[in-house]
């Protein structure tokens, strides 16, 4: 397989293979992504194999609008304290799915984990919502710029999106029940989070 790098102005092109049911991967305002046209289980599949991720890990949604958040997924008062405040941004929320989602699109959980970038690059406003998660081998580094990731993936998936990500972290990561649960530090401190929801 060839693996070609595009810059973001070629969004048609980008648009075009995702819609095929490819991989792409992109630069984020956090770190690189590998991602799909939400919908098509061969297409997460991809995914999984190229990162040689555990099927027992989700990939997270990657949406352009807030307000579509509950169609996936349930959002209570302190789920919406966060969204207000910090979405779009770096942080994922993982909230309980909603049956629109099948279990084989959140590894048999009951959750999903959802996230809105916060950056200019319009690809999810074109292709519609997004399976995606960190451009690496899963266990390891994350990657932070297109030769990085086309180092570690060319030949395993068909484009890659120019460009380097502006942070060194990956998103903060929230779970949301009847408690609130801090999953991964990242970008956001929980100092930040823990004061919105006082």
């Amino acid at each position: 397989m060839e693996t070609v790098l595009v810059e973001k102005k070629n969004i048609n092109e980008v648009v075009e293979l995702l819609k095929q049911d490819e991989v792409v991967a992109f630069p984020t305002e956090t770190v690189f992504g590998l991602g799909v046209k939400f919908g098509n289980l061969s297409a997460l599949e991809k995914i999984y194999e190229i990162k040689h991720r555990s099927h027992s890990k989700a990939v997270s949604l990657m949406i352009y609008d807030s307000q579509d958040i509950e169609k996936y997924a349930y959002v209570n008062t302190n789920a919406q304290k966060l969204i207000d405040e910090f979405m779009p941004g770096m942080i994922t929320l993982v909230l309980k799915k909603k049956s629109i989602l099948s279990d084989d699109f959140t590894a048999g959980l009951e959750t999903i984990g959802i996230r809105i970038p916060d950056d200019p690059f319009v690809l999810l406003k074109r292709v519609g919502p997004m399976l995606v998660t960190s451009a690496n081998i899963s266990g390891q580094e994350t990657l932070l710029n297109d030769l990085d990731v086309y180092h570690e993936f060319n030949g395993k998936l068909k484009m890659i999106v120019k460009g380097k990500c502006q942070n060194s972290l990956a998103s903060t990561v929230v779970k949301i029940d009847d408690d609130v649960t801090i999953l991964r530090q990242g970008c956001i401190s929980e100092e930040k989070i823990r004061e919105v929801l006082k």
